[in-house]
């Protein structure tokens, strides 16, 4: 398969998928996620691969999520390219199906987070088995400044890596974290100088590669089984965001993003205008 937006090879052992879009931070489209999608599942069902690394092309970003240029009235725009007979999916259902494959092929799943990792591509690093990252990389969520949210992975899962005062207030705040503050609240498991990041990935990776698969791929299966509950809030989150996607307070999110001023969401407050009550 000829891809467009990522970069897939495999060699000794080790499948390394790269979003190719440096010039857009490696925001993905749904092109992106079914290509992502496809090698994944290639990776997976490959026998002479043990370990999948993901990373962003670069050194400006990881993953910064959706492509907020491509989202209109009702979300992002679909694909016609479809993926495994899938036919033609929306970004919501994309980006499901790439975290599902993360977390459910029998391999371990290494980020290599280089820059940003924000919005939906810091819940792909954080679905990931493992993740390293450069000491310039920068970590957040963006769903609430853009009018949009995750409220299956992106907050539960998240929640059992930080705890759920620290989940909260990434999510309620919209800051960004350095890779010292990820490391230090177990978001990441090292940081790395960013000259030395492809070199580590690749340490870890040798080091995986001499442990035995199938013990490899129990424990993965074992580990996701105390979470797989999320895939519910998932779904239900996933409809949810469909049809606040088709709403005035979110446009206003996206807008605000594509024309670089800060959003007016006081006016959407307790669902009444700001004018009309008092605070």
């Amino acid at each position: 398969m000829e891809f467009k937006e990522i970069i897939y090879e495999k060699k000794d052992g080790i499948a390394k998928i790269t979003i190719n879009r440096p010039e857009r931070l490696n925001a993905f489209t749904v092109l992106t996620l079914q290509e992502m999608a496809h090698a994944l599942a290639d990776a997976g069902m490959d026998r002479s691969i043990g370990v999948v690394v993901l990373t962003g092309a670069g050194d400006r970003a990881f993953c910064v999520g959706g492509d907020q240029v491509t989202r209109g009235e009702g979300g992002y725009g679909e694909s016609s390219t479809g993926v495994f007979g899938y036919g033609d999916m929306g970004m919501l259902e994309a980006h499901g199906l790439v975290i599902y494959l993360i977390r459910n092929i029998p391999k371990p799943v290494i980020a290599a987070v280089n820059g940003y990792a924000i919005g939906g591509g810091h819940v792909l690093h954080m679905v990931c088995d493992i993740s390293i990252a450069a000491e310039d990389a920068r970590f957040g969520q963006a769903g609430p400044r853009v009018g949009s949210f995750d409220a299956g992975f992106g907050t539960a899962y998240m929640a059992r890596l930080v705890g759920e005062k620290k989940a909260r207030e990434i999510w309620y705040l919209c800051r960004q974290y350095s890779a010292a503050e990820a490391l230090e609240m177990g978001l990441v498991n090292k940081v790395v100088p960013k000259e030395k990041l492809e070199e580590e990935v690749e340490a870890w990776c040798r080091e995986i590669l001499e442990k035995s698969p199938t013990a490899l791929a129990f424990l993965k299966a074992s580990f996701n089984a105390d979470t797989d509950h999320i895939w519910g809030l998932n779904s239900i989150s996933m409809k949810g965001l469909e049809l606040f996607y088709n709403t005035e307070e979110s446009l206003e999110g996206r807008n605000a993003f594509v024309e670089k001023r800060k959003p007016e969401f006081r006016k959407y407050w307790f669902g009444a205008p700001l004018q009309k009550r008092s605070l």
